[in-house]
């Protein structure tokens, strides 16, 4: 039973699905964040209350956490299991896209980690009381941060990292799933690019907006 579970094949269905999850928050979660370029804070700061007070919204909030834990931790046994399987770099110049991405996963999904921690840090603490800031007023919050210049670089930088990550992701969710198919596949990987492309520059555009122009 523990081999099944924890073998490579299953981690990859279960990081999978947890995926399938984190891609489908980011749409809500940036069209939440829309609100920030309204010049009334009533509207996102009513999104934000009714997230952080509605009981379905916390459990989805926990099952969220939890698909955080599980891509991240199932995704570093796998790289490290590719590591140790393949201890001596690809000798062959014949790399293909899915390799040239994978390659990277690692190291884009720790930028996203980072940005997380600090997100969670600016916004999750506060509404725990561990970190200093109004809980009822997350659009002032989130106003004064874009207007710090080495936070937009982060926020900018980790966003752009979340791109090469999305794209990989979204693809890998339907080959994963055993989705893939002659005519689907070409379309999924149209789709992946305009998600790749469209949600971290939907959070860019928020944050640039505001930093320079609000």
């Amino acid at each position: 039973m523990n081999k099944v579970l924890f073998s490579s094949i299953s981690k990859k269905f279960f990081m999978a699905l947890a995926g399938i999850f984190l891609l489908l928050f980011l749409p809500v979660h940036l069209t939440i964040n829309l609100m920030l370029l309204k010049s009334d804070p009533e509207p996102f700061n009513k999104a934000a209350h009714f997230m952080a007070t509605f009981p379905v919204v916390r459990l989805i909030e926990v099952l969220l956490f939890v698909s955080f834990l599980i891509h991240i931790a199932w995704g570093l046994l796998i790289q490290i299991q590719n590591w140790l399987a393949r201890p001596i770099g690809y000798v062959s110049g014949n790399k293909s896209e899915t390799v040239f991405f994978s390659r990277f996963m690692i190291w884009t999904g720790a930028a996203v980690f980072t940005f997380l921690v600090l997100h969670f840090f600016n916004f999750f603490f506060i509404r725990l009381g561990l970190v200093r800031g109004n809980p009822e007023d997350f659009y002032s919050v989130a106003h004064s941060l874009f207007k710090i210049p080495v936070y937009n670089y982060i926020y900018l930088t980790c966003f752009s990292l979340l791109g090469l990550h999305l794209y990989h992701a979204f693809s890998s969710v339907f080959q994963t799933l055993g989705l893939n198919h002659r005519i689907w596949t070409p379309v999924v990987k149209i789709l992946s690019w305009i998600y790749a492309i469209v949600i971290p520059l939907g959070f860019a555009f928020i944050s640039i907006t505001i930093w320079q122009f609000r």
